[in-house]
């Protein structure tokens, strides 16, 4: 009985420590800083068409989602389909939402298509967008398959193109809570 006990109470301190451990993954402090002008963009849309902030923005701003791959990363894709479900109230508010990889338009057109997202994707060119918003992944280097993805994370951008609100984070399991995003841009 005393070994039932022993092997219950480790399994319960593994279970507690894990949940912890995911709950309270913190943010990382990368990206163009609060209260500043954001970078221009330079990026494809998915028809491989030159976008800029000014043409993807809404009346409020513009909701920057920087994503590692709509073709090979299962987050990313789940994120993407959840983003086109908030749409909708998020362009209510006033606001357009752009989501950056560094995937060719094809991928995104197919992925886009695909799911029916609303928003759009867009292509990083060179890797130009993640360096210049600071947010390039640093575990990769040039020679690396996946050079050019970001640290996953959001970025909302005013009309004049001030950072108002960021979360990045380092994992690439994490996204940023939608709900709560949506609950702090109405509150605004």
């Amino acid at each position: 009985m005393d070994k039932i006990k022993i092997v219950l109470g480790t399994w319960l301190l593994v279970i507690a420590v894990l949940s912890f451990s995911v709950k309270s993954q913190p943010d990382i402090n990368v990206g163009t800083p609060l209260n500043t002008k954001a970078p221009e963009l330079s990026v494809l849309d998915h028809l491989k068409k030159p976008q800029k902030m000014k043409t993807l923005s809404g009346d409020k701003g513009l909701i920057l989602v920087f994503f590692r791959s709509a073709d090979w990363c299962p987050y990313c894709k789940k994120h993407l389909i959840e983003i086109n479900q908030w749409q909708e109230k998020l362009t209510k508010l006033g606001y357009q939402i752009a989501a950056v990889s560094y995937d060719k338009p094809e991928i995104l057109a197919d992925f886009k298509e695909q799911h029916k997202i609303e928003f759009s994707l867009l292509s990083d060119q060179d890797h130009q967008t993640m360096k210049a918003f600071d947010i390039l992944n640093k575990k990769y280097q040039p020679a690396d398959k996946h050079y050019g993805i970001p640290y996953p994370g959001v970025m909302v951008i005013s009309p004049d193109r001030k950072v108002t609100y960021k979360y990045f984070y380092e994992g690439y399991k994490d996204r940023v809570n939608l709900e709560q995003l949506y609950k702090d841009l109405k509150a605004e």
